[in-house]
């Protein structure tokens, strides 16, 4: 237990662990307390640390669960010699991470003009942030399909998006909401599985289209994009390269990407 004064740290709040989970021995997610008054749009992130010294250890984490739920979720990479990943990756139930109450990102529906369809790309743990988009009825409000794409090295790695949907698809509320309307394009670019490739190459060759039934089009499609910068790098091309206008929450367009979590 932390005494009463302990529980705010170099303006940080601490948070308490509930669950940790291991995907592969290189991802985990990990669920905490949700503060008081915490409020956040699905697709925002926030600096979660620890304690180092004088100075908290702290880094921008995307907030994988859906805006209404009473916990918080993150969902992390494993880095043996990273600065906080290589503490992260040993938390267990009980421990105490730090958060500032503050979430802010673009890869959110503010940041986005109408649309119909919206097309979630994403690489590794660039999933997270969808992980609260695909789970937030605004976003079956918003939009008649949504499309979410997740492309990592090995088949393993692809375990977490699997579980959101069969989640999804376990869950009376949120079946009901979300209905036909979300699907889930998993791919491998080195360990063969049922589909490989990166999505860039199939929005170039003509896979994304056959299987999503049309191209990229700035009329109807609006694009959240994570995942590596050289993946942010491809995919933003590609996406002006069809004619759309990059977005942001003081300027609305038809894609956005989110930066905050590049090393």
């Amino acid at each position: 237990m932390l005494a009463e004064e302990q529980k705010i740290y170099r303006g940080l709040e601490y948070l308490k662990v509930t669950s940790v989970r291991h995907w592969t021995d290189k991802t985990f997610s990990f669920t905490c307390e949700r503060p008081k008054g915490f409020r956040f749009r699905s697709g925002e992130f926030a600096m979660i640390g620890l304690p180092n010294g004088d100075k908290a250890l702290t880094r921008a984490y995307s907030i994988a669960s859906p805006n209404w739920h009473e916990e918080l979720e993150f969902y992390s990479i494993k880095v043996p010699d990273g600065p906080l990943t290589s503490r992260l990756q040993h938390l267990k139930v009980d421990d105490h991470i730090l958060i500032r109450p503050k979430p802010v990102g673009t890869l959110v529906h503010d940041a986005l003009t109408a649309g119909k369809r919206l097309i979630l790309f994403s690489t590794g743990t660039g999933i997270a942030p969808f992980a609260s988009t695909i789970r937030d009825p605004e976003t079956y409000d918003k939009f008649e399909e949504v499309i979410l794409t997740h492309t990592c090295r090995d088949v393993a790695e692809l375990e977490y998006g699997k579980h959101l949907m069969a989640e999804i698809a376990s869950d009376e509320l949120l079946q009901e909401l979300v209905g036909d309307k979300l699907r889930l394009i998993s791919t491998t670019t080195r360990e063969a599985g049922a589909e490989m490739g990166r999505m860039t190459d199939w929005l170039n060759d003509g896979r994304f289209a056959t299987a999503t039934g049309a191209a990229l089009n700035p009329k109807t499609d609006r694009v959240m994009i994570c995942g590596s910068m050289e993946m942010l790098k491809e995919h933003k091309a590609i996406c002006e390269a069809a004619g759309m206008v990059e977005g942001s929450n003081s300027e609305p367009g038809d894609f956005v990407i989110e930066k905050a979590f590049v090393d």
